[in-house]
């Protein structure tokens, strides 16, 4: 395959992760964390770091929007729900387990 193949179906596939992600807006930001490691927030900061690599200004809230179809607070006030303390203690888990790794 080709470079040039290869990175629009790159971004093809992308579109379609963030898509997804704005159309389960019941799926929170933590839960993403917890399980997978990542959240539209981790792709926001990615996107914001791409565009930094290619010299295209840009800053953290415009990434974010691009990412969440609509400015963050927004979303928040929208579909953001307090985050159980299960969920944060597993978080919390999550994030010393890959500080000593």
């Amino acid at each position: 395959m080709d470079d040039k193949t290869r990175t629009e179906l790159e971004a093809a596939a992308f579109r379609a992760l963030v898509q997804h992600l704005r159309e389960r807006t019941d799926v929170q930001n933590i839960e993403l964390m917890n399980l997978a490691g990542f959240c539209r927030n981790c792709l926001s900061k990615w996107y914001l770091a791409a565009a930094e690599e290619r010299g295209v200004p840009m800053d953290y809230d415009q990434a974010r929007e691009i990412v969440y179809g609509m400015p963050y607070d927004e979303w928040k006030a929208r579909h953001q729900r307090e985050a159980s303390a299960e969920e944060l203690a597993a978080f919390a888990q999550t994030e010393a387990g890959r500080q000593q790794g």
